[in-house]
């Protein structure tokens, strides 16, 4: 599927994307695409449906650490691939 943008930029997603996806989006810009990630009415809510209780007795500190230590792990993993990848290439 293709859309294309009017001259004011905006872009318009037929009636039956809309209601199976929504209508608020975030855009991620990479290199080379966009990508139109649907946002949910209540985003609390869909966290809370797909979490369920596997959250009880956390406290949000110890949360926010776990996701900051994770998200440092990921940025390391990354970069060791990125290195990786540009040292395979110049080989």
């Amino acid at each position: 599927m293709s859309v294309e943008a009017d001259s004011h930029g905006r872009l318009y997603l037929s009636a039956d994307l809309r209601q199976k996806y929504g209508e608020k989006f975030h855009v991620v810009e990479y290199e080379d695409r966009l990508e139109l990630i649907p946002i949910d009415e209540d985003p609390l809510q869909a966290v809370r449906d797909e979490l369920g209780d596997a959250l009880s007795g956390t406290s949000r500190a110890e949360l926010r650490e776990e996701a900051l230590e994770r998200a440092k792990q990921e940025a390391e993993e990354d970069l060791e691939q990125a290195k990786r990848d540009t040292g395979a290439t110049t080989e």
